[in-house]
């Protein structure tokens, strides 16, 4: 498969008052032509701060320390701003989380959803109209035509969410960043939008990095699924690996906590404890506190990845050669037959 996208070893902090803030430890991943990569886990692990570092949008006490993200044979890390305004729309463009302040309430829908194709492909405003008109028509907005000159209050927040989408879809980019689309919007219209990244995805052949908390929404839209935790990648798997054959204690907490159809009573499970404090990150495992699983050498050294299968790997020492067999919990285990039966 083509790689679109390849990112390196990339660590980021942030300057405060109480110090600084690691948000970032060694993330490293592919993102291949057409495909969707989702990544997943609580707030704090360091979803936003990832992607947005590949659109160079980051906070003004923000430093990429270290690493590499590659576009084209290039590094985005060491492009100008005015290098990046070039690219951003056109080869890879986003979505934000709220539609409503991603929106301008001062100029048109048809406006705003032509405003990058102006900048980027120079044509006319009446051509650009045109293909505003085109993209709304695409992501569903009912009556385009009449609708191009009102206003972002004048619409639903589904509609804005397929607003932004259509912003976002413009320019035909290369890469499509979604981060959290769907998490304001109730499940019938998350249906929807995810309905229609995929059909627009399968049109156009553009690469999708999805970011969420909930999983329930990735099993629907992932090709692979990376898991992170304490500002770095623990797991990443096509997404039978992860919701099938998940490998690392972490992992297994998230889908644990995920309501099921055979989930009795109205108590679901809770990890344990809180996510690590990036102000002075542990040395060994950041999961260790949490993990009911750890053993003495995680509180000393952070474990590498080791590989699953070809396409799936998990940095926990529970996979290192010689460690001691450990049964995951029942749900874990009724997944693993699942995806047992299944092969």
């Amino acid at each position: 498969m083509e790689k679109v996208l390849e990112v390196k070893e990339l660590a980021i902090s942030f300057e405060t008052f109480a110090g600084k803030v690691h948000a970032i430890r060694g993330v490293s991943f592919d993102l291949y032509k057409g495909e969707t990569l989702a990544i997943v886990g609580e707030s704090g692990s360091g979803k936003s701060v990832t992607t947005r570092s590949i659109m160079k949008l980051l906070a003004n006490n923000a430093t990429i320390d270290q690493g590499e993200i590659l576009f084209k044979n290039s590094d985005l890390v060491k492009k100008t701003e005015k290098e990046m305004q070039l690219i951003r729309g056109k080869d890879i463009a986003m979505i934000f989380q709220d539609p409503m302040t991603s929106l301008d309430p001062t100029m048109t829908i048809g406006n705003q959803v032509a405003e990058s194709l102006r900048k980027h492909k120079k044509i006319s405003k009446k051509e650009a109209l045109e293909r505003a008109l085109s993209l709304l028509q695409l992501v569903g907005i009912p009556n385009a035509a009449d609708r191009l000159k009102h206003y972002p209050h004048q619409f639903s927040g589904g509609q804005r969410q397929r607003i932004v989408i259509a912003i976002a879809l413009i320019c035909y980019p290369e890469i499509l960043i979604a981060d959290e689309p769907t998490t304001a919007l109730d499940v019938t219209i998350q249906a929807q939008i995810i309905g229609l990244m995929k059909e627009i995805q399968r049109k156009i052949s553009t690469s999708i990095i999805f970011i969420t908390h909930d999983l329930g929404v990735v099993a629907n839209v992932a090709d692979r699924v990376a898991v992170m935790y304490g500002g770095r990648i623990v797991e990443i798997g096509t997404a039978d690996d992860i919701f099938y054959n998940p490998q690392h204690p972490y992992t297994w907490g998230l889908l644990s906590s995920m309501p099921t159809l055979d989930t009795k009573g109205s108590k679901l499970y809770a990890i344990p404890g809180s996510p690590p404090d990036l102000l002075d990150p542990p040395s060994g495992d950041a999961f260790y506190p949490r993990n009911a699983y750890a053993m003495k050498i995680d509180t000393r050294q952070a474990p590498p990845f080791f590989d699953v299968s070809p396409t799936h790997q998990a940095a926990t020492w529970l996979l290192a050669p010689g460690a001691p067999k450990v049964e995951p919990p029942l749900e874990i285990q009724r997944r693993q037959k699942q995806f047992l039966e299944r092969q």
